[in-house]
């Protein structure tokens, strides 16, 4: 798997894939993602990784291609923008599939059920939001993103940060006390064994969020291959084989 990085996939021109599925640039299936979002999208040795990645290397396979990532700005998302102007074939960035986003992009089935969580510093003494507003402490949250969205929805104004490391940061630096973000990230930062020494986990909200990974309106070709990808390694085991291998162990009922 290579990186680049910008807005251009940088290849000679369009082409087509197994299946006549349109791609941007030929022999290539250009993904939009946004570095790093672990354990979804990163960088290791040299290479980016993780579950979604994974994935959609299912899904280049298929077409006879080889999966190239461009590392974009998490705002496009929303928008398409770099669907619609031919940068990248998919964004797959760990994105929650919200009404608001389908009326710009088409979303696969869903791929991951996710949930929000609440990190803080251990010196805080917070465990919940309601902490954070009794002590009135500073919560921050991934700009963007559906963490950010419900904290407002909490009534919260929580600092912004650009992505899920620089969340990292400003909790580890005393810029916020708590933070709100997907559970799966938190889940592999508290791998570190000094982040766990520093933060604790605290409020698990079930918010019925599911990821899914998003093409430019009308394509149909290369949204029913996506979903072919995570159906077929549903079916045959792959999918718990990936999950297990990125994430943890896979819930009951979710294989």
């Amino acid at each position: 798997m290579f990186l680049a990085v910008g807005c251009s996939s940088g290849d000679d021109g369009p082409g087509e894939a197994a299946g006549g599925v349109p791609v941007v640039a030929k022999g290539k299936l250009t993904t939009c993602t946004h570095l790093p979002y672990p354990p979804f999208q990163f960088e290791q040795k040299g290479k980016v990784v993780g579950f979604d990645v994974s994935l959609i290397d299912l899904v280049a396979k298929n077409l006879k291609v080889e999966q190239k990532v461009l590392d974009t700005p998490f705002e496009n998302f929303k928008t398409g923008a770099f669907l619609n102007s031919g940068a990248c074939d998919l964004a797959a960035a760990g994105m929650t599939i919200t009404d608001e986003r389908k009326k710009n992009v088409d979303f696969s089935v869903p791929y991951f059920d996710a949930t929000q969580a609440v990190l803080a510093t251990k010196k805080s003494g917070v465990t919940s939001l309601a902490d954070v507003k009794a002590k009135k402490k500073k919560l921050g949250a991934q700009a963007e993103t559906t963490g950010e969205s419900y904290a407002k929805s909490q009534g919260f104004d929580p600092v912004a940060f650009e992505s899920s490391d620089a969340v990292l940061n400003g909790l580890r630096t005393g810029q916020v006390d708590a933070v709100v973000i997907d559970y799966p990230v938190v889940q592999g930062w508290l791998k570190d064994k000094a982040n766990a020494a520093e933060f604790v986990l605290g409020q698990n909200v079930e918010t019925g969020e599911q990821y899914g990974f998003s093409v430019k309106k009308g394509n149909t070709k290369l949204l029913a291959a996506i979903n072919k990808a995570i159906e077929d390694a549903r079916a045959d085991g792959t999918y718990k084989k990936l999950y297990e291998q990125w994430i943890g162990p896979l819930p009951q009922g979710k294989s």
